[in-house]
């Protein structure tokens, strides 16, 4: 029987993008199935965006994405980033190639990198649409997928699974009744693939 494992995340988490590759890896070794959930932070379950936190966590958790970018050998824009759009109608995007069976991570690898290591404004739909055609999908098609009520209803339902499962922060990966927070916890993910769940 083929593993599988809920990814919970979202384009606009610096944290999803640090830690995608390092996940896709453990994918390939353990040869599991990636079920992806785009939603946003989910504050019902505890989930705090970094705008709302005290100044003091805000400053650690940059210094901690700038360790953890460089121990990943991965670029981040963190310091006088532009004024961006919300990144949000990204993930409707990404909905859209995972429904329509493309290739949607590649699609999220093109976001993430567009946003977090040049600054793009993912939120606007030329934006999107120019970088859907870099890896080799119609962007003008997503673009008109983005609003269609299957994403729509996949944008819902799997933000009501994230909160049914305790997803509170991204990336989150559930496994065999078990949750992960935190592309740090992916030793802890791979103990359980190997069967030594902690």
């Amino acid at each position: 029987m083929t593993k599988v494992v809920d990814y919970f995340f979202s384009i606009g988490s610096p944290w999803a993008f640090i830690g995608f590759d390092a996940f896709l890896d453990l994918a390939r070794r353990y040869e599991f199935e990636i079920k992806p959930y785009l939603t946003t932070v989910i504050e019902e379950n505890g989930g705090i965006f970094s705008r709302n936190r005290p100044e003091a966590r805000r400053a650690y958790g940059v210094r901690d994405l700038k360790r953890w970018a460089k121990v990943r050998g991965k670029s981040l824009l963190l310091d006088n980033r532009p004024v961006l759009s919300d990144p949000t109608p990204a993930s409707l995007a990404v909905i859209a190639a995972y429904l329509d069976g493309d290739d949607w991570i590649a699609l999220t690898r093109a976001l993430q990198e567009a946003f977090w290591i040049r600054g793009e404004d993912i939120g606007v739909p030329e934006v999107r649409r120019r970088i859907a055609d870099t890896v080799g999908l119609d962007g003008a098609a997503l673009l008109r997928r983005e609003q269609d009520e299957d994403v729509g209803a996949k944008w819902a339902s799997g933000r009501a699974h994230a909160r049914q499962a305790g997803v509170f922060g991204f990336p989150t990966y559930g496994y065999d009744g078990e949750v992960y927070w935190g592309q740090d916890n992916l030793p802890f993910l791979e103990r359980h693939l190997a069967g030594d769940p902690l």
